[in-house]
């Protein structure tokens, strides 16, 4: 194999591995997001863990955030505005990448 050979496989190579990385991440996030969303619902216990299977599995419906945003946001009526919700999308993300890193470690 050549150099460059080398270098493309290496490239491929991290690509999916950072793909695989980021799909973690989100459906880390979204576990952490149902469980938030769970709380201010109300639910506990296995209600709340069956709660953020829900939010996870709402992700599949199409590509982007905006799926699980209005499950979540949907669910929560007034308990949670727009605002609060993103930015908790965004906190979790920080907090769901800091996770994997940790057991990648």
């Amino acid at each position: 194999m050549s150099t460059f050979d080398d270098r493309e496989n290496a490239f491929e190579n991290k690509f999916a591995h950072d793909a695989e990385m980021q799909f973690k991440a989100e459906a880390r996030r979204n576990k952490l997001l149902g469980l938030w969303a769970a709380e201010l619902l109300g639910k506990t216990g296995d209600d709340a863990a069956d709660y953020a299977r829900e939010v996870v599995k709402s992700d599949f419906e199409e590509a982007g955030d905006e799926d699980v945003y209005r499950k979540v946001s949907g669910d929560l009526g007034d308990k949670a505005d727009e605002v609060t919700i993103r930015t908790k999308m965004l906190e979790l993300m920080a907090e769901a990448k800091g996770q994997i890193m940790k057991e990648v470690d």
